[in-house]
C-alpha cells in the first residue's frame, strides 16, 4: 500500500506520513458500514438528525485551534480565511440542522381521496426520503467548508444519508483530524456506526464511485476530474446521480458609468478579488470587460498597480502550481493578448506563483481567454461600445457567477446585460464581487455546463435536494406512513389537497 503524505506548500516538503491508501476491501467494509447505517440514520428522524448536525459543529468549535493550526500547515492560506472557513463550516452544519426544525424541505403533499373530472382519485401522499450513502470527494481549496465536514456532507447527513469522504490528497492531515472529532462527535450524539467513513487515495476514490452502496457523489474540482469519476458512473450496472461543481470564468462587465464614477476604486477591488486566496476560487473573476478610453484606462491602471504589489502566493499544491504556469503562460502568448503587469517573482523554494494580469481586445477575443486558469491570474478585456461588447458576451461559456458593475441609478444597460448574462450563470452579482459566496436559504452554488452538470446547488439550503428522492404512498393505511404524511402530523408546512397549510 502507498503511503498518504502530507506536504507543506510553503516549503514543498514532505512533513508526515498520514496514513495509508484505501485497500478495496476497505472500501467495501465501509460502504458495507453506511448501508447497515442508513436505516438507524433515518430512524434518528428529523429532530435527531438536527440534533447530530449540531453536535458536529460543537465538536468542531471545541477544537478550532488544532483543526486551524493543521490546515494552514497544509494549505497555506492562512489562520484567519481558515478560522473564517471554520466559522463557516459550523454554521452550514447549524442551518441543516434548522432546515430539518423547519421541515419543509420533505414537500409533504397529501391528496385525499375523491372525485376528480378525470374519475375517482385515491389517496396519495408524497414526501422526499433519503437516497442512501452518499460519496463525497473533498476539494483542494476549502479543506473545511468543502471538505470532509463540508456542505455536501452537512446537506447529505440532513438528508438521512451516510456519508463516504474521499479525502484530498492537498490536505489528508487536516481531513484524517477532521474525521475523527466527526466520527467521536456522531458516537456521542448517538448516530449509528457507518455514519460516516473517509478513504485515502485515486483508487480508492474510484473504487468508492464504483460500489453498488453508493447512491449519489458530491464532488467540487476539475473538468477532468468530473468527466473521470463520471465515466466510472457510467461503466456501473445502475448508474447514480452525480453531482458536479466543476469550471467557472465568472466574467465581469464594467459599465462605462461606472468607470468614470469609481474606476480606481473598482481596479483595486477587482485585483483583490481574483488574487483572493491564491486566486483559487472557483468563483474568482476571470475576465473582465472594461470599457475603452480614458476613464477605463484609469481603472486598468489601478489594477496593473495592485498586482504589482499582490505579493507571490502560495497555491495548494504542486500540481495546481504548475498547471497555473502551464495556463497562465498561454493565455499569455495567445493571439492578441499583452501582459499588463506581474507580481515579483517567488523567492521559496514551495508552490509559491506571481500573479498576472493581461489585457486583450473585446472585439477580437480569443479563445484562449474564456478558459478557466486556476490562480492569480486574470485577463481584462478592452470594448469599444455596447455592440461590441454584446458581440463578446455571445462567446461566454457558462460560469457559477456573472457580475455586471454600474453607475449610480444607471438601469437601460444593466438591464440589457442582465438579459444576455442570465443564460449563462446560476448566480448574477451586482456592484460587488463573485468571490464571496454567502451560505442562505436564498442562495445557488451552480450553473450551467461547464460549471456544473446539475441544476441543483452546493451551497445553501436547497444543496439538500440532491440527496432526496420523492416516494408516493398510495392508499396506505396511518401506521405505514411517514409521521410528516398522517392525518394529525402538524409540525412542518404541508400541502393538503391543492392548499398549503403551515404547522399551527
Amino acid at each position: 500500500m502507498a503511503d498518504i503524505v502530507s506536504i507543506d506548500p510553503r516549503t514543498g516538503e514532505t512533513v508526515e506520513v498520514v496514513a495509508q491508501e484505501t485497500t478495496t476491501d476497505q472500501v467495501d467494509r465501509l460502504c458495507a458500514a453506511a448501508v447497515a447505517a442508513a436505516p438507524a440514520l433515518d430512524a434518528l428522524g428529523r429532530a435527531g438528525r438536527a440534533a447530530l448536525l449540531r453536535a458536529l459543529a460543537d465538536a468542531l468549535e471545541g477544537r478550532r485551534e488544532d483543526v486551524v493550526a493543521v490546515a494552514d500547515r497544509e494549505s497555506a492560506l492562512g489562520t484567519t480565511r481558515l478560522n473564517g472557513e471554520l466559522t463557516r463550516t459550523c454554521y452550514q452544519l447549524r442551518l441543516f440542522a434548522e432546515v430539518l426544525d423547519e421541515g419543509s424541505y420533505v414537500e409533504a403533499t397529501i391528496d385525499h381521496a375523491g372525485d376528480t373530472p378525470m374519475g375517482p382519485r385515491p389517496d396519495l401522499r408524497r414526501m422526499l426520503v433519503a437516497i442512501g450513502p452518499v460519496a463525497v470527494f473533498g476539494a483542494s481549496n476549502f479543506p473545511l467548508a468543502f471538505s470532509v465536514p463540508g456542505v455536501d456532507t452537512a446537506s447529505a447527513l440532513a438528508a438521512g444519508c451516510p456519508v463516504v469522504v474521499k479525502a484530498h490528497g492537498s490536505h489528508p492531515a487536516t481531513s484524517q483530524l477532521v474525521f475523527e472529532i466527526l466520527e467521536a462527535a456522531a458516537r456521542k450524539a448517538g448516530a449509528p456506526e457507518g455514519t460516516l467513513g473517509l478513504v485515502h487515495g485515486l483508487q480508492a476514490g474510484a473504487d468508492l464511485v464504483a460500489h453498488p452502496a453508493i447512491r449519489a457523489v458530491g464532488f467540487t474540482g476539475s473538468v477532468n476530474g468530473g468527466r473521470a469519476l463520471l465515466q466510472i458512473i457510467e461503466q456501473r450496472p445502475d448508474p447514480v446521480p452525480f453531482f458536479g461543481e466543476l469550471s467557472s470564468l465568472n466574467p465581469v462587465v464594467v459599465t462605462p458609468q461606472a468607470a468614470a464614477e469609481r474606476g480606481t476604486t473598482i481596479g483595486t477591488e477587482l485585483v483583490g478579488s481574483f488574487t483572493l486566496g491564491g486566486g483559487q476560487f472557483c468563483t474568482k473573476p476571470g475576465l473582465a470587460f472594461v470599457p475603452a478610453g480614458p476613464e477605463g484606462d484609469a481603472l486598468v491602471d489601478a489594477m496593473a498597480e495592485a498586482v504589482r504589489g499582490a505579493g507571490d502566493p502560495v497555491l495548494l499544491n504542486e500540481g495546481i502550481a504548475a498547471s497555473y504556469g502551464r495556463i497562465s503562460g498561454r493565455l499569455a502568448d495567445a493571439p492578441g493578448v499583452e501582459v499588463l503587469a506581474r507580481g515579483p517573482e517567488p523567492e521559496g523554494a514551495g508552490f509559491q506563483v506571481a500573479p498576472l494580469l493581461l489585457a486583450t481586445s473585446a472585439a477580437e477575443l480569443p479563445d484562449e481567454v474564456t478558459e478557466e486558469c486556476f490562480g492569480p491570474v486574470s485577463v481584462v478585456a478592452r470594448y469599444d461600445g455596447e455592440r461590441e461588447l454584446f458581440s463578446a458576451l455571445e462567446a461566454m461559456p457558462s460560469s457559477l457567477t456573472a457580475t455586471l458593475l454600474r453607475g449610480e441609478g444607471e438601469t437601460e444597460l444593466p438591464l440589457a446585460v442582465s438579459e444576455q448574462l442570465r443564460p449563462l450563470a446560476g448566480r448574477l452579482v451586482y456592484d460587488a464581487y463573485p468571490t464571496g459566496v454567502a451560505v442562505s436559504w436564498a442562495q445557488h452554488h451552480g450553473g450551467p455546463w461547464p460549471s456544473t452538470n446539475s441544476q441543483h446547488t452546493s451551497v445553501g439550503t436547497s444543496a439538500i435536494r440532491r440527496f432526496l428522492r420523492p416516494v408516493t404512498w398510495q392508499g396506505a393505511p396511518q401506521e405505514v406512513l411517514p409521521a410528516e404524511l398522517t392525518d394529525d402530523y402538524q409540525g412542518i408546512p404541508r400541502r393538503i389537497d391543492g392548499v398549503l397549510q403551515l404547522p399551527r
